[in-house]
């Protein structure tokens, strides 16, 4: 299940489309986003779309919205960084990746990124290398206002929205068909768009 959700500056938030379908490459984004573009969302007022950092999608983007600023969550990074370090340089580690997308500025996260990979690029060049490789996508956030920089930086409020469905379509062991999970999955975001 492919999904956008919109958040308004006004801090509204709506489910804008979500898609069926059998992987997560690069035409599968491009379908759902070229649905929103045939409906409307054209990107002139898109300000930031923030990822988990699927391939597909960031490829998709650049072919559909190719202007609008991409932000990487961080805590798909985290995550990403974490599986890829042993257990004990785990907690160091992370202490420094969180000194990055933690600090109080621009200037101050670039000297945190700097610390990072001086600090780690030995015992891990290659998770060093994608972090830097990602640090553009990763620091969009900074182009924003300060108060909504604690928000931006993840994708935690679609995560949410996920727990929820799961935990209410799990129980429906089968579904009669392919339109009654539409019917479903539409009805849960549609409570998410109304509260």
């Amino acid at each position: 299940m492919l999904v956008a959700y919109g958040v308004r500056q006004d801090k509204r938030r709506k489910l804008l489309a979500f898609l069926r379908t059998q992987g997560e490459g690069q035409a599968h984004w491009e379908a759902l986003l070229e649905d929103l573009y045939r409906r409307g969302l054209k990107g002139d007022k898109l300000l930031l779309i923030v990822t988990d950092g699927c391939p597909g999608l960031a490829a998709a983007i650049q072919t559909v919205y190719p202007r609008v600023a991409h932000q990487r969550c961080w805590v798909h990074k985290m995550r990403n960084i974490l599986d890829k370090v042993r257990k004990r340089d785990h907690d160091a580690v992370k202490a420094d990746a969180q000194a990055i997308y933690l600090a109080e500025g621009r200037r101050q996260t670039e000297a945190a990124a700097r610390i990072f990979c001086r600090r780690w690029r030995r015992e891990y060049p290659t998770m060093v290398r994608q972090l830097e490789r990602d640090l553009p996508d990763l620091l969009a956030f900074y182009r924003f206002p300060k108060h909504l920089w604690r928000k931006l930086p993840t994708t935690n409020v679609i995560e949410r929205c996920f727990v929820e469905v799961r935990r209410r379509t799990r129980p429906m062991v089968c579904f009669v068909n392919v339109q009654s999970v539409d019917r479903i999955i539409y009805s849960i975001f549609q409570r998410f768009n109304l509260e």
